[in-house]
């Protein structure tokens, strides 16, 4: 049996995406390593220097003197719990709103699911001011629920649940009435199991979507005890002929990227499964 010899392009096309993609951060990785004089002399070396430590401590407990800045542990816990918070809440609602969809009859039913869906035409950025005003008129400035309320509901979620709870078959929704379940216990042990994979997969997406959120953090906060991680990292890099730590920089983004990374590595089977798999 001839074994199709195969073409190694392909292969070394993907090798080259990695490498673009990769070499960056391996420079941030490399340069949180080495003092700030070798990074202002813009002389990064290719391999790791001996500033690991003082470097990664100073960028965890915030700098002093001109160089201060709010320590990385408190932002990345900012960071987190936003982050969480968005991801727990959006797949909440998304989950209750598309059970309601599918398997409840009531009136303009379907006009209700398509202007949620029309919402995603309006995102924070385009109404930015109206729900700045709301937040202000609530005096939910400078809180948590300030950064997270606005950013919870999820059309995308919605339609993602409504596609696959239009896939459970209807002797799920017969066999649950002859027992007697009503719609909760159905959701609750129904429609839940079922979702396991789905919510993973999204949970990966949107606990990404809250990590990375900049403009909405940086104009409802200026309490510094509530900075999340990525604001604070713009604000470390000054402006003009302002000198940076750029060592202390770097490590900060190092540690910027540690949450989602392991994220996305401890629950890739589960987001694997949640976009692939079609059967119940």
């Amino acid at each position: 049996m001839m074994l199709e010899r195969r073409s190694p392009w392909p292969h070394l096309w993907l090798g080259l995406g990695v490498l673009v993609f990769a070499f960056p951060i391996y420079i941030t990785l490399v340069g949180s390593t080495h003092d700030v004089a070798t990074i202002g002399r813009g002389d990064v070396p290719l391999l790791p220097g001996p500033h690991l430590a003082e470097n990664y401590a100073a960028a965890w407990r915030g700098g002093v003197g001109r160089f201060a800045q709010t320590p990385a542990a408190l932002m990345l816990a900012n960071s987190l719990l936003m982050a969480l918070l968005i991801a727990a809440g959006k797949i909440a609602i998304s989950l209750v709103s598309a059970f309601a969809v599918v398997f409840f009859r009531f009136p303009l039913r379907m006009v209700a699911f398509w202007l949620i869906f029309v919402t995603l035409m309006l995102p924070v950025e385009v109404r930015i001011i109206p729900t700045f005003q709301v937040m202000v008129r609530l005096e939910l400035i400078n809180t948590m629920a300030g950064l997270v309320v606005p950013l919870i509901a999820s059309a995308t979620a919605t339609l993602l649940f409504r596609q696959f709870f239009l896939t459970i078959p209807p002797e799920y929704v017969e066999a649950a009435k002859i027992d007697g379940a009503g719609p909760l216990r159905f959701f609750k042990d129904v429609v839940l199991p079922l979702s396991v994979t789905n919510i993973a997969a999204l949970f990966v997406i949107l606990f990404i979507y809250g990590w990375n959120q900049y403009l909405w953090p940086l104009l409802i906060v200026n309490d510094r005890s509530l900075e999340t991680i990525v604001v604070g990292l713009t604000k470390m890099i000054g402006t003009g002929d302002a000198q940076n730590e750029w060592n202390v920089i770097m490590a900060t983004a190092v540690l910027a990227l540690l949450p989602p990374v392991a994220v996305v590595v401890l629950m890739q089977r589960w987001f694997v499964k949640g976009l692939t798999e079609t059967e119940k």
